[in-house]
């Protein structure tokens, strides 16, 4: 379906090129974008794995010898694939990144299926995770070079969808096979919790599997299908034209676009003639060795995850289970919460353009912060039952709506807009370094708040959640104070954002 025919082709060099096909470039981006569905998929199979793998491996809580780093060091090599995603990606091209991506998910998939013991299973989630980081860089990369940009906000806002849909998958599947695995599956002998709960996920299954490794297993029917469909896209044009291949470039533009694309192309070429390679030594500035712009950035990332997401993403079901609900409606109540986080998040697709940037981050801050602090009150106040808070009668369906409550003040805000802020904030001049070290300082941030939420919560989950609660409240002032909106705002003005500094 082309839009808007123009007499003569393309449209002039660097003006808005209307006459695309939106069909096939829906299709490109959303092959891409199924990296970020593995990105989610395999950031949050773990969840249903959790207390199976501590029984199994006889984990503790604590920090390295405990089941917090092996949740956790997926995250140093999210932070490692990232970090190295872009020059791979301008050394072999984007198609060829992608492929490498869905292998790594594929080798993750059967090696944490099949551990020999925690170091092994450590191994290969750290492998999986240096996919997760290549998929969250290569995905978007590759919309922006290949989309319209009319439609460029769009469809690279399918990344984000891709990334909380993957996690909902996580809880579909995670969900199905123990309900399977727990009605026809054998019971594994000693595999009880600390309370004496049976842990269905150690049920023998299909094959004489437990129902936890098949949870690991079934994301490589996902990865195989996106790196099949990795190989059928073009490569991006704009890889093309930096090694020569310009008349290729031509050839996929006029795929995309109708008309000759030679001016396109020319324009392309002008843009690497006159590109310069970022460096760190540009994000110097008197505010503690950094621009302010830079720490606006970092501290953005940071509190995006001090607030505690991910902690509901990686550790609900072991959450639930420890306070009085059976591993079935734990996992009930983990598919209803990303179900939710689905939802909202075509929510905040629609918002972010109308309301804008800095109002969503402030509403979502307040109501996180609202949300946390009941969470906070509900395990505080409830009974303790072998060293674990236990709810009962109104607290359940209490807490439950509660950490929906965060889910969605969180989807509609800091999870989608930190990453559009972190896209346009920097100027041209220094985004490319800026944004590495923003993503960076998120993977690490991750990390942290993953690994040491074991430790957190067999001290006090009220704890826990008291200490994302200060998070969030610090987070709606630092908002107020230093984060600037974009709205509206072209990428070339963000020079003015520079000159502030």
């Amino acid at each position: 379906m082309a839009h808007g025919p123009t007499p003569g082709g393309g449209a002039p060099a660097g003006q808005i090129d209307r006459n695309y096909r939106a069909g096939r470039v829906i299709w490109l981006s959303i092959v891409a974008a199924m990296g970020g569905f593995l990105f989610g998929f395999d950031s949050a199979v773990v969840n249903g794995a959790v207390s199976a793998i501590q029984n199994k491996f006889e984990l503790s809580s604590n920090f390295w010898n405990g089941i917090g780093i092996v949740v956790a060091i997926a995250l140093l090599g999210s932070a490692v694939g990232a970090w190295f995603a872009g020059s791979l990606a301008s050394k072999f091209g984007r198609k060829r990144v992608m492929v490498v991506a869905a292998v790594l998910f594929i080798i993750a998939a059967l090696g944490q299926a099949f551990p020999f013991d925690v170091w092994d299973l450590m191994f290969w989630r750290f492998i999986g995770g240096a996919g997760i980081g290549i998929a969250s860089v290569i995905a978007p990369m590759y919309i922006a070079e290949i989309a319209p940009a009319q439609m460029r906000g769009r469809l690279g806002s399918l990344q984000q969808l891709a990334i909380v849909t993957g996690i909902f998958a996580t809880a579909v599947s995670n969900y199905v096979i123990l309900q399977l695995a727990t009605n026809n599956g054998t019971v594994t002998e000693g595999a009880v919790t600390a309370t004496g709960e049976p842990i269905y996920a150690r049920n023998e299954w299909l094959l004489g599997l437990e129902a936890w490794q098949w949870m690991f297993l079934i994301m490589v029917i996902p990865a195989i299908v996106y790196g099949i469909l990795a190989l059928t896209i073009p490569e991006s044009p704009r890889y093309l034209v930096s090694i020569g291949k310009s008349k290729e470039a031509e050839e996929v533009l006029e795929t995309v676009f109708t008309g000759s694309q030679s001016e396109k192309v020319a324009e392309i070429e002008q843009s690497l003639a006159g590109e310069t390679k970022p460096k760190f030594s540009d994000l110097k500035g008197a505010s503690l060795g950094l621009k302010p712009i830079v720490w606006v950035g970092i501290l953005l990332s940071i509190f995006q995850q001090f607030v505690g997401i991910n902690v509901i993403f990686y550790y609900s079901n072991s959450i639930w289970t420890a306070a009085g609900f059976s591993e079935d409606q734990a996992f009930l109540v983990t598919l209803i919460t990303n179900t939710t986080n689905v939802v909202v998040t075509f929510i905040a697709i629609a918002l972010v353009d109308k309301i804008g940037r800095k109002p969503l981050l402030l509403i979502g801050s307040a109501g996180m912060a609202v949300s946390l602090l009941i969470m906070a009150i509900v395990f505080g106040t409830a009974p303790i039952v072998d060293g674990q808070p236990v709810l009962e009668g109104l607290a359940k369906p209490g807490a439950v709506i509660s950490a929906n409550a965060y889910v969605v003040f969180f989807g509609v805000s800091w999870g989608p807009v930190v990453w559009v802020l972190l896209g346009e904030m920097f100027p041209n001049k220094i985004r490319a370094a800026a944004l590495a070290v923003a993503a960076a300082a998120q993977w690490l941030a991750n990390f942290v708040v993953t690994a040491l939420w074991p430790q957190m919560a067999s001290f006090s989950l009220a704890f826990g959640y008291g200490v994302f609660t200060v998070m969030a409240i610090i987070s709606f002032f630092f908002v107020l104070k230093f984060v600037k909106e974009t709205k509206g705002k072209t990428l070339e003005s963000m020079a003015e954002s520079m000159a502030a500094d």
